[in-house]
């Protein structure tokens, strides 16, 4: 790991270096929403999906009226509507909840519907579990195959008073030594970062890798690069060359282990982390995850 001394990333226990990282070695995803037609497209409702290995996204531009439905759906989902302008009513089973923009919120297994008041855009978390979602993605075709870096998806603990519509605003103002606004619930962890308030300061990037899970980042607003490079092994016939894409809005980039990556931001923007299942080294830090009361952290 390299953070700035600033970054309270900084503070994480230091992770070995992938030394021990063998090829050939997975891509990197990139999705341009703004450069590709939709995945699904009807009555006014545009929607792009594609997947990491435990995680697929839904972006859809959403008319007022619109309405989203789950059949049986097998696991916790996230709905994530990241404008003040945008308002939807969310049932789930027997409970009904009106959710506001701006606001993050966790919808439990079951049936569910969403449906739009006010329109905008809207984006929704699903595990391939959600085997006709995973399907539609436009990089199904590169998840044939299991990665044997990254372990099977093991859901966290219930929360000790059950499955229920959870929905939090996203209007949390800083707070120093946290590192961006973080929620977790059984299946997801959606990261809400900072947003820039313009290019990111060249010599303060966060160069860092994970061994066993993927990073989804979102780019929601403005132009963001990702620069990622692959270890070297004995075998370069497994060595890829690094990649520095740039990536407006909207836009997902699925960054696999156990690449090098940073990201940095070419003007003023948002971008949204996207960890599935949550990270356990997050959650161990006090007041990052602020939802913690609402989700137990597995036991052992």
């Amino acid at each position: 790991m390299a953070y700035d001394a600033s970054d309270p990333r900084a503070a994480l226990a230091p992770a070995a270096a992938p030394a021990a990282a063998a090829g050939p070695f997975t891509a990197a995803h990139y999705a341009k929403f703004y450069e590709t037609p939709p995945q699904e497209e009807a009555d006014g409702l545009r929607t792009w999906y594609v997947r990491g290995r435990n995680f697929i996204v839904a972006y859809s531009e959403v008319p007022a009226g619109a309405t989203l439905t789950c059949s049986g759906q097998p696991d916790e989902y996230v709905l994530l509507l990241p404008d003040h302008g945008i308002a939807a009513e969310v049932t789930a089973g027997a409970e009904t909840k009106t959710i506001d923009g701006y606001s993050v919120t966790f919808i439990p297994p079951g049936d569910s519907r969403i449906t739009i008041t006010a329109p905008g855009r809207i984006v929704r978390l699903f595990t391939p579990r959600s085997e006709d979602l995973a399907a539609q993605c436009s990089n199904a075709a590169d998840f044939i195959e299991p990665d044997p870096r990254i372990p099977p998806l093991q859901d966290w603990p219930t929360p000790p008073d059950g499955f229920r519509i959870r929905s939090y605003t996203l209007d949390v103002p800083k707070e120093p030594g946290r590192f961006g606004k973080i929620w977790r619930c059984t299946t997801f962890m959606v990261n809400y970062l900072e947003p820039a308030a313009g290019p990111r300061d060249l010599t303060k990037l966060s160069p860092h890798h994970h061994d066993d899970f993927e990073q989804c980042s979102l780019v929601l607003n403005g132009a963001y690069t990702h620069h990622i490079r692959w270890p070297w092994t004995t075998n370069s016939t497994h060595w890829q060359d690094d990649e520095h894409e740039y990536c407006k809005a909207p836009s997902v980039t699925v960054i696999p282990p156990p690449s090098l990556h940073t990201s940095r931001a070419e003007e003023a923007g948002q971008m949204v982390d996207i960890f599935c299942p949550p990270r356990v080294d997050f959650s161990m830090k006090p007041g990052w995850v602020l939802n913690d009361a609402d989700y137990p952290m597995p036991k052992g």
